[in-house]
């Protein structure tokens, strides 16, 4: 399955979410960014089913919060943020966000960085290191250097730092388009990932299988407690435990079921 975890909400252009699906697709997150001050609590911006004409691609819904210097967010905000959004993820604006968001930051799934800028902090290999071991993850947008030759540039140098500071380890890619004509295929997205010093095994995973795992760290942060206890509903157990009980109790020496039925069955036939 193949992932692109940043599609800008709303989405303007009409072939956009067509050529998604038409690229080989399978899961697409649409991406609400928030800028200023982080409210208390977030009004529903994205629709549950918004593009019914292509069922067979999976639609979730991320919240991405630029980060300033002021306060970090409180959990309380972050858990209000994920009753409406799917996955959560920061933007560091500076050397100090960074640092919050790669070592004390709870409650986020990835940090994405707009590497079509110059960053303004360095990428340490012990500050994303730590991310790293917290399950978070890199994310890298190509979109904007597609048709902008100094973007481009400036992407290849802070994807190649990214790579080097991470080990090639804990990175996605996603497209951040806006227009169909700004997409790029699973398998061209992968080779163009082996610009920045990564393999081609880990290009696939950074819109495979490492982009899965950011789904699958928001599930657990979402719907566990500390990443050990999940709720579920017990009706269905508790049903078929019950049934379980009353098949025992009716097969049993002096019930009328079965096991009765059988010794009757044996006595008629010793008569004969």
């Amino acid at each position: 399955m193949f992932y692109d975890l940043n599609v800008p909400w709303p989405v303007n252009d009409p072939k956009l979410i067509p050529m998604l699906d038409h690229l080989g697709y399978n899961v697409i997150a649409l991406n609400h960014t928030h800028t200023g001050k982080i409210p208390g609590t977030f009004a529903k911006v994205i629709p549950d089913s918004p593009f019914p004409q292509t069922p067979k691609l999976r639609t979730i819904k991320r919240l991405t919060l630029t980060l300033s210097d002021g306060a970090p967010p409180q959990t309380s905000q972050l858990q209000a943020a994920s009753q409406q959004y799917d996955l959560l993820a920061v933007r560091p604006t500076s050397e100090k966000t960074f640092q919050q968001a790669c070592t004390n930051l709870e409650g986020v799934d990835m940090i994405s960085l707009d590497m079509s800028e110059r960053l303004p902090y360095v990428l340490k290999m012990s500050t994303c290191g730590a991310a790293v071991s917290r399950g978070l993850k890199f994310e890298i947008c190509y979109s904007q250097s597609i048709h902008d030759l100094a973007a481009r540039r400036q992407l290849i140098s802070n994807a190649a730092a990214l790579t080097r500071a991470t080990r090639s380890r804990g990175i996605i890619i996603s497209s951040s388009a806006t227009r169909a004509l700004e997409l790029r295929g699973p398998y061209d997205v992968i080779n163009l990932a082996t610009m920045w010093g990564l393999s081609q095994e880990m290009g696939r995973d950074a819109v495979g299988e490492g982009a899965r795992a950011v789904c699958m760290h928001a599930e657990t942060r979402g719907r566990t407690h500390k990443a050990v206890l999940r709720v579920v509903d017990g009706g269905a157990v508790a049903a078929a435990e019950k049934r379980k009980a009353e098949d025992v109790k009716i097969a049993g020496p002096g019930g009328d079921g079965p096991a009765k039925n059988k010794k009757v069955k044996k006595g008629n036939k010793a008569a004969n």
